[in-house]
């Protein structure tokens, strides 16, 4: 039997309109737990302190969410705000949520 999975096209800040990361998982939890950890020293959102979970989005299929990650990644950074912004207008980090 084939197992579920819900797959993840996240954006996560270094502050409110700080720096932005883009990416895609199958466990949001975990893949943000890393990023606030620094589990890898040398990486993009370590060395800029990119650690809040500011917008998701799920998909029930991971070419979905890749097509979707792509599709932001192009994107100007005024238009990626104004998506953070019309959901979450106070740059909460989701995570907390989470806990």
């Amino acid at each position: 039997m084939k197992k579920e999975y819900i797959y993840y096209t996240y954006i996560l800040a270094s502050k409110r309109n700080g720096t932005l990361y883009i990416g895609v998982t199958n466990n949001l939890f975990s893949r943000v737990l890393q990023h606030k950890l620094k589990q890898n020293k040398n990486s993009f959102t370590a060395k800029h302190n990119i650690d809040k979970l500011v917008y998701y989005e799920e998909y029930q299929n991971i070419q979905d969410a890749i097509v979707r990650e792509k599709e932001l990644k192009r994107h100007k950074r005024q238009w990626k705000i104004e998506l953070i912004e019309k959901d979450n207008p106070a740059w909460r980090d989701f995570f907390k949520d989470m806990e």
